[in-house]
């Protein structure tokens, strides 16, 4: 019996559920560098063909199809990630490790519109969130994180460790995860299960337009460069790709609790030594009576974008940490 499309979609995350824990059982070990870096390694003439798990799922060669066992080849096919390339096969994903965790995201290259981004900016935030609980640990214990939003959480990696950190600290964390890419969203939902966590609510929303309430603790990972495209997972808007990091900093003022907290890794481009992020930023924040840190966290990012017209009058582009609180409101003597 032909299944429906909803079926086909539950039995293709099942796939990959499984995909990741034969991938786990063979301690399979990935860290994804820059598309820049990967083109350059690919094209090594001795890295044409795919020899092993990590050249098929992290370095996306093609493989021969006796290269790999029948129950990881009929996972593949299972999952519809198997797809043919002359005579040789190539994976429709890609799979890296965080931790001890595995993400699945999208195939190199990532041209496509819906493409589940993951790479150096991803293990970046990830240290931005363990940094911040390892250094606000007192403060979380003494002003618990029940509710928490990760505003385009991609592959759900910024989700994923929210929990795991919250889980150490409150019974039942509430945790929102958005994104505007639905296939972002089914990867996020097959990592979220392979991680055996159970508590994380995976919603289609912009910023969270489609959510209700307050929340005690927001964190993103947005997108910031200029991209001709304007693909979803690249473009941040505006004239120096700004406009949606800024939007998440006004989405924080009106939806953080007080006490509340936004923790927002972004990239910003500095045109003659001036931040103009940081300079718009600390007019909305001091506006709304926030507290805030702002770290340059790396000075230089995404160099080959300078050669781009966008990008003509700018010095560089910076990885920063921008960690905004919301005051809690005064009482009324």
């Amino acid at each position: 019996m032909d299944l429906t499309y909803d079926e086909q979609v539950i039995n293709n995350q099942h796939q990959l559920t499984l995909l990741l824990a034969y991938l786990q059982m063979h301690d399979y070990r990935f860290t994804t560098i820059s598309p820049a870096s990967h083109e350059k390694v690919n094209n090594r003439l001795q890295n044409g063909m795919a020899n092993d798990l990590i050249d098929i799922f992290g370095w996306n060669r093609p493989f021969k199809r006796e290269s790999i066992d029948a129950i990881l080849f009929d996972l593949m096919q299972s999952a519809n990630i198997a797809i043919k390339v002359g005579d040789y096969w190539k994976s429709q994903l890609r799979v890296s490790r965080i931790d001890e965790l595995l993400f699945l995201h999208s195939a190199y290259p990532t041209l496509g519109n819906e493409a589940v981004f993951f790479g150096p900016d991803t293990y970046r935030f990830a240290n931005v969130i363990h940094q911040y609980f390892a250094t606000q640990h007192f403060t979380t214990i003494l002003q618990p994180i029940h509710r928490a939003a990760d505003i385009g959480t991609g592959s759900g990696v910024g989700a994923v460790l929210l929990s795991l950190e919250l889980s150490k600290l409150v019974a039942e964390p509430e945790i929102v995860a958005v994104d505007i890419n639905s296939h972002a969203l089914s990867l996020a939902r097959v990592n979220i299960s392979a991680a055996d966590i159970h508590h994380i609510v995976l919603i289609h929303s912009n910023l969270l337009h489609n959510l209700t309430g307050n929340f005690d603790l927001i964190v993103a990972n947005p997108p910031y460069l200029l991209d001709k495209a304007e693909r979803a997972y690249r473009h941040g808007g505006g004239q120096l790709g700004a406009d949606l990091s800024l939007a998440i900093v006004d989405t924080a003022i009106q939806r953080l609790n007080p006490n509340g907290t936004l923790l927002l890794y972004t990239g910003v481009a500095i045109v003659n030594g001036h931040d103009a992020f940081l300079a718009e930023v600390a007019a909305k924040l001091n506006s709304a009576g926030f507290t805030y840190e702002y770290t340059e966290i790396d000075p230089d990012i995404f160099g080959e974008e300078l050669s781009n017209e966008a990008y003509s009058m700018a010095d560089r582009i910076a990885a920063v940490v921008l960690t905004a609180r919301k005051q809690a409101e005064s009482i009324p003597i």
